[in-house]
């Protein structure tokens, strides 16, 4: 691995130090690009897209953001090999001040720059020659559905919007009140000194820095993300945490999902299962959202279920959705 020297650069990858927690399918292609976000960050992502593509000819195009906290090896990927198989071309990226992305302090993020991470997506994404620019979609895992879905509320040229067992963090970190938020927005304010003293800007390790065999008991998250971001399934070494804790101060403050209503006449498709802890999320924003609209509920499976599980995740479901988003 060669390490970025510029803070705002994206880090370059040996094939060797490579790390997937998924196998790459024979027929696809996945390729290391890097562009910039307006803000400056060299954002680090992975094409993916069929070995027979005729680039002679414009494709349908997909930009995946990955649940919070994690990168374009883990879920993005999963999702961008299968698609590629479909006749997309796929774009799987790191979040800025993510994996390797550039960008300091390390796992900074807020509404804003999480939004900024698709639309940059799709400003490169659309400057390929075998892409049709008209022609372009977003999906989010997780924390991202909520991302693509603010993304696509202020950029126009996102034709069409999926998020799969969606998270809206920005809702979620805003619902406190009174005691509730007064008490952590003084924590994290006193924080900002902390941070601006040392230097450095202070983040917590949400999981071990070495895949685990077992899930432990009295954990103070829920099982499934352990399961998931700790063991040999979905374990990789930069996706150990998710902000640092004064990047918690913009998330209490800010909505990114306020105008998702105007994506209309634009489809929006929304992926849950019957028993995952996160189905609320995707329940309340469908009855924000105007036609057309879908709310897709799977058979039971864990909300993680469907960061990995390529037998249970609705492939079909997404490759028709967006094949007729874009015939429209």
């Amino acid at each position: 691995m060669r390490k970025a020297v510029n803070p705002l650069q994206a880090t370059r990858v040996a094939p060797a130090d490579e790390y997937y927690i998924f196998d790459l399918d024979t027929t696809v292609v996945r390729e290391h690009v890097y562009y910039s976000t307006r803000y400056g960050v060299e954002i680090a992502a992975d094409l993916y897209y069929a070995k027979d593509l005729d680039k002679s000819v414009k494709y349908p195009a997909l930009v995946v953001g990955p649940p919070f906290g994690g990168v374009k090896e883990q879920g993005p990927g999963v999702y961008a090999n299968q698609l590629a198989q479909h006749g997309f071309v796929v774009l799987a990226f790191d979040p800025a001040y993510h994996g390797y992305s550039g960008g300091q302090p390390r796992y900074t993020g807020s509404p804003d720059t999480y939004l900024e991470d698709f639309s940059a997506a799709v400003d490169y994404i659309g400057t390929l020659d075998f892409v049709n620019r008209d022609q372009i979609g977003a999906l989010g895992i997780c924390a991202s559905g909520g991302f693509a879905l603010g993304a696509a509320a202020q950029d126009a040229r996102i034709k069409a919007v999926a998020t799969s067992v969606m998270y809206d963090i920005p809702s979620l970190a805003g619902m406190a009140t009174g005691i509730d938020r007064a008490v952590p927005l003084e924590q994290y304010s006193q924080q900002r000194w902390t941070d601006f003293e040392n230097g450095t800007a202070a983040s917590v390790l949400y999981y071990p820095e070495q895949p685990q065999t077992e899930v432990p008991e009295d954990l103070p998250m829920l099982p499934e993300f352990f399961d998931f971001y700790a063991t040999k399934r979905g374990w990789h070494p930069h996706a150990l945490t998710n902000i640092t804790a004064v990047s918690n101060l913009s998330f209490m403050n800010f909505q990114i999902t306020n105008h998702i209503h105007e994506i209309s006449p634009r489809p929006v498709l929304l992926l849950t299962t019957e028993t995952a802890h996160s189905r609320p999320f995707s329940e309340t924003t469908f009855e924000k959202l105007q036609e057309p609209k879908e709310l897709y509920v799977a058979p039971a499976a864990d909300h993680v279920d469907f960061y990995d599980r390529v037998d249970l995740i609705p492939f079909a479901k997404l490759e028709t959705f967006f094949k007729n988003a874009f015939a429209n």
